[in-house]
């Protein structure tokens, strides 16, 4: 049988289009321009939890004709890219902020940041969104949780973004605007370091300079590791919000139960995750030959791409694979999976577990208010700009806030 190419690196292809669905229909992989591409969801699970694959983000960079530089040096080193040992290592230092209990602790101060940002516009009755709410709450958060100031969250959020840009299909020409962001960020996070050098606080940044300190970990790790927390955690739930509120208002009956129950807040990022993930595909790297159900014949080093939308949506996985935020679908793909199980996905799912009900709840018509500005559907995804419009409603104010 001829398999399906999929153009992944073209930036007006769609991962959630009839290409990709008549593509699994067909056949459970297709060939993709990084590789091959698997799209059903039980193939999918099989495969992140098999030991003869590794990560395979190492080889992005080249992948997009990018072989050396200052991105291409970091990227080798962030944990994404990182295996063994070494990946062991820096997991188990980074671990305990990212703990479920730490991560609750900090549930009623997301609560109060959702709040408070909301009644900047609400009596306006619009909001750029992105803008206004999604990059400055994930910036926020993530100055909160590593211990920056808070103050710095625009200058974080500018940089993040920008380097965010390594996680897109046109990597090649924002090379520049990502380069520049790194050596920005690499800037900032030295001066942090040396502040808390010489002022320990009860922060992530003076936890690592104490291991660092300890022999646990060098200061270029230490450089790498800050870079990469700071832009990986801002990037992913700022993009992810956008994409909730455009699926969410695709389904205004489920936008409604989630303003009248929050405690529906949980459940409807796991469904938005599974229909509209920001991270569209899954990298794995065979580390030895491979032979996939008798099928597919991978060597080592062979490429393979997971595709979070197909295998969210297989029909195999679900009879009814409809979103719906009251029903528990089968584990979406969205923060990955094996010894890369994404290390901050604690501070994802609690943080728009509590953003998703208060915004459904302070804006119950909200809407669209045009097409907005999105990156391509393809590589990580998002909203660039995304205008809403409701009815004004008044501000809540402090004490009013649960």
């Amino acid at each position: 049988m001829e398999h399906l190419f999929l153009d992944l690196a073209d930036p007006t292809f769609d991962v959630t289009g009839p290409d990709v669905i008549n593509a699994r229909e067909q056949s459970w992989w297709a060939r993709s321009s990084y590789g091959h591409a698997v799209l059903r969801h039980a193939e999918v699970t099989a495969l992140l939890k098999d030991r003869r694959f590794q990560q395979g983000n190492a080889q992005w960079p080249a992948q997009n004709g990018v072989h050396s530089g200052l991105f291409s040096d970091w990227w080798h080193k962030v944990l994404l890219s990182l295996e063994g040992e070494d990946h062991l290592r820096m997991r188990r230092l980074l671990n305990p902020a990212f703990k479920q209990g730490a991560i609750a602790a900090m549930v009623p101060s997301f609560t109060q940041l959702a709040h408070e940002l909301v009644d900047n516009f609400s009596e306006r009755g619009s909001v750029e969104f992105i803008k206004e709410f999604a990059e400055p709450y994930a910036s926020r958060i993530l100055c909160r949780l590593v211990g920056l100031p808070e103050s710095e969250w625009a200058q974080v959020a500018h940089w993040a973004d920008d380097l965010g840009k390594c996680f897109g299909v046109r990597i090649k020409e924002d090379l520049p605007r990502i380069e520049a962001a790194l050596e920005g960020l690499y800037g900032y996070c030295d001066t942090v370091v040396q502040d808390r050098t010489a002022n320990p606080r009860d922060d992530l940044v003076s936890d690592l300079v104490r291991n660092q300190q300890e022999g646990k970990l060098s200061s270029a790790e230490l450089s790498v590791a800050l870079v990469f927390l700071i832009f990986a955690g801002m990037e992913t739930t700022r993009n992810q919000l956008g994409l909730a509120l455009q699926t969410l208002f695709a389904h205004p009956g489920q936008w409604e139960l989630l303003a009248a129950d929050p405690s529906l807040g949980r459940n409807a990022v796991e469904e938005v995750m599974r229909v509209n993930p920001t991270v569209t595909w899954i990298t794995r790297e065979a580390i030895e030959d491979v032979h996939l159900n008798d099928e597919l014949h991978l060597k080592a080093g062979d490429i393979v791409q997971v595709l979070s939308h197909s295998a969210g949506t297989d029909p195999r996985a679900q009879p009814d694979p409809t979103f719906d935020i009251t029903v528990e679908h089968p584990m979406h793909m969205g923060f990955g999976g094996g010894v890369h199980h994404c290390l901050g996905h604690w501070v994802a799912r609690m943080d728009m577990a509590v953003a998703l009900p208060v915004l459904a709840a302070r804006m119950p018509d909200a809407r669209a208010d045009g097409p907005g500005n999105w990156l391509p559907v393809s590589g990580n995804t998002g909203a660039i700009t995304f205008p809403i419009s409701f009815t004004p409603t008044p501000r809540v104010g402090a004490a009013s806030r649960g």
